[in-house]
């Protein structure tokens, strides 16, 4: 009864874990942003990383903060501030926080749930769901045919586009490393 009933603490644990302070600054610190010369925050190209012109129409992927995707009715033609880019990143980090909490089944360390935020906030919450990375996760028995381990199942999200990315290469070794070792 006394293992339920530690099992049932963890998990209720886990209902309330965010991201940490420590977790969001290394997600401002890995994630794009464009400064204007006043060291406002401006709309850019996702893709390319390309600030885009006020008077420009928005192509899709225009992203203002720290990748946010700015969505219809909203408008940052004026830029927007250090604490509003902070508190756009707050909001989008609170889907990716659900996702996490929804779809882990078993109690994370502070710094795996800040890395698998990383993810999931990078790769979308519905990629994210159906990854091998939760199954493996979940259910230390699971064995794939395609990712041997879960090392592996996490860095295959290395594309951008299509194409292998050597900043999503770095960014997965970086979130591996603070999942498995707490760096």
């Amino acid at each position: 009864m006394d293992n339920i009933w530690q099992g049932f603490i963890k998990q209720k644990q886990m209902d309330n874990m965010k991201i940490s302070n420590r977790g969001l600054c290394w997600l401002k610190d890995t994630e794009s942003k464009v400064l204007d010369t006043h060291g406002r925050h401006i709309i850019y190209d996702d893709k390319t990383g390309k600030p885009i012109s006020a008077n420009a129409p928005l192509p899709k992927g225009a992203t203002i903060g720290y990748g946010h995707l700015i969505k219809p009715g909203e408008d940052f033609r004026n830029g927007i501030s250090e604490s509003k880019a902070t508190e756009l990143l707050r909001a989008d980090i609170a889907t990716a926080e659900r996702a996490v909490r929804n779809n882990i089944r078993v109690p994370l360390t502070q710094n795996q749930f800040d890395a698998l935020i990383s993810l999931a906030y990078n790769i979308g919450t519905t990629n994210f769901a159906n990854s091998t990375v939760v199954k493996y996760i979940n259910n230390p028995k699971f064995r794939s045919s395609t990712y041997p381990n879960l090392e592996s199942a996490w860095k295959t999200w290395n594309r951008s586009q299509g194409k292998i990315s050597n900043g999503l290469i770095n960014r997965r070794q970086n979130e591996w490393n603070m999942y498995n070792n707490g760096i």
